[in-house]
């Protein structure tokens, strides 16, 4: 089987995804501290919103 080297994602076939460089297509290697830090921040985020909102409206 002859084929030429392939220096991009197989798995990219658009024209823009094969251009981009494969360390954007790792997925899963983030630290679980900071994964977990932010969805705990994010929940605070929108919990505190939602309860700024729901009490300006009762108010």
């Amino acid at each position: 089987m002859k084929r030429r080297l392939v220096l991009t994602t197989e798995s990219a076939r658009h024209p823009f995804r094969r251009s981009l460089p494969p360390t954007l297509f790792l997925v899963g290697k983030k630290d679980k501290r900071t994964s977990d830090d932010q969805d705990w921040k994010l929940f605070a985020l929108s919990f505190s919103a939602f309860f700024t909102a729901f009490y300006s409206f009762i108010a």
